[in-house]
């Protein structure tokens, strides 16, 4: 079973000082970065189109394809931004690879900038990540000093100046217009679309947004090939990704496997449910996404499988939920979230995420009143597709898909609390003795 991961991204995360510019280099560190250099900005675009490399930041949108849509005769620079605001929960998988190997994020971003011909490169980092923000920035002075950035980089006459950015800790700012207000000084919104940020982007110049992983991927796709690159994975959905295994499982963590790879398998790889317990429900892409239960254990976790399943892959944020935990408290959880991180830009998203907290509330009390699981299905029905950004689609998600497959429990929360059906203490990850000496189980 083990020889369906494929260490790739994460082959060094285990080695002594990953991070340090020497112990990457000594395992092959821009090499790649010296490859792409003797190729034309336009033949790394075509690899990476031909690889089948899709964005890892949840929409699974082909890498090749939306760098090709920078036009070519615009006078303004063009830009690279490289979305390091991770905070959608359950989703941990950014983090990690920026504290583990900074540089293999430092060299795809180097890669990537000299593909579409930007002189201008940011990674946007959540900014309460501190420890992380300076190991990122620590590799990209390192960076300089090998002439792998800045001026004249190993002497081919290519210029990038690369600004690591500290955002200012708001969810919203995981979505990409959202992101680019923020670098640009202002309050995190999202804008109106069109037109797009490969058009007018940061600074209204043409901008390619990416995820961490995504530009993380292109140093092994042009070092490797294209061709070894699609070997891996599923015909829609190539290649090798991160998966982030959290929640009620014997061994979470990182899981680097071909796309297509099935829940069932990564639990093997991780020791099970904890105890012995049995999986209820789980979320394929963050708490934004459908939930999905035991039944759709075998489906692959590909963009095309899981939409099958009528959810979304997402992030990969696989968070697991065993038969102690009661499905209202958790999507009123997930609720009050996005309830906090809405902008308030737009009134679907503003105002009813603030409803359905306060139905979700009355129901995990046992207060729940007759009509209010049609209210919450009419309110999300009234709220998908109707703001501004994704985020009020993904705080809909889970209530619908929730009350799809338990509705017995949201029909329970008319008479009884749910922490009587469901004790919490019984689904905490925590014990009284680990709360006191801060560890885990």
């Amino acid at each position: 079973m083990t020889d369906t991961l494929t260490p790739v991204l994460t082959a060094n995360w285990g080695d002594d000082r990953a991070w340090k510019l020497s112990n990457y280099e000594r395992t092959g560190g821009y090499k790649a970065l010296r490859t792409a250099l003797a190729m034309q900005p336009d033949e790394v675009v075509s690899l990476v189109k031909d690889s089948g490399l899709r964005g890892r930041g949840g929409a699974g949108f082909p890498t090749g394809m939306k760098w090709s849509f920078i036009p070519k005769n615009n006078p303004n620079p063009t830009y690279l931004v490289v979305n390091a605001d991770e905070s959608e929960p359950g989703t941990c998988k950014d983090i990690p690879l920026m504290m583990a190997s900074p540089h293999t994020l430092v060299e795809g971003v180097i890669i990537s900038a000299y593909a579409i011909k930007a002189k201008y490169a940011f990674i946007y980092v959540r900014g309460e990540v501190l420890h992380v923000i300076r190991r990122v920035q620590q590799a990209v002075r390192e960076a300089y000093s090998a002439g792998y950035a800045g001026r004249n980089i190993l002497g081919t006459g290519v210029d990038l100046e690369i600004v690591v950015h500290a955002g200012a800790g708001a969810y919203i700012c995981g979505e990409e217009t959202a992101l680019l207000d923020s670098l640009e000084g202002r309050r995190g919104q999202p804008r109106l679309r069109p037109p797009f940020p490969a058009v007018a982007g940061l600074y209204a110049s043409p901008t390619v947004i990416n995820n961490v992983e995504s530009i993380a991927s292109v140093p092994c796709i042009v070092a490797n090939g294209d061709t070894w690159f699609s070997s891996m994975g599923t015909e829609k959905s190539k290649g090798m990704t991160i998966y982030s295994l959290s929640g009620h499982v014997a061994n979470p963590g990182q899981f680097e496997a071909p796309m297509g790879i099935t829940l069932r398998q990564l639990l093997d790889l991780a020791g099970g449910m904890r105890n012995g317990g049995q999986l209820k429900f789980w979320t394929p892409g963050g708490s934004s996404t459908p939930i999905l239960t035991d039944e759709h254990l075998d489906i692959p976790l590909d963009y095309e499988g899981v939409a099958a399943a009528k959810s979304m892959l997402g992030t990969k944020a696989l968070q697991c939920f065993d038969q102690t935990t009661s499905v209202v408290r958790a999507v009123k959880r997930w609720t009050e979230f996005y309830k906090h991180e809405s902008c308030g830009k737009c009134t679907p998203c503003r105002e009813g995420t603030w409803w359905l907290v306060q139905i979700l509330t009355r129901m995990e009390a046992g207060q729940g009143q007759e009509g209010d699981i049609e209210k919450l299905l009419d309110l999300c029905d009234n709220i998908l597709g109707r703001s501004f950004c994704a985020l009020a689609d993904g705080a809909v998600s889970p209530i619908a898909s929730a009350i799809q497959y338990f509705r017995e429990e949201f029909e329970a929360a008319m008479h009884t609390p749910a922490w009587e059906l469901f004790p919490y203490e019984k689904s905490s990850l925590f014990t009284k003795t680990d709360a006191e000496s801060g560890a885990t189980v």
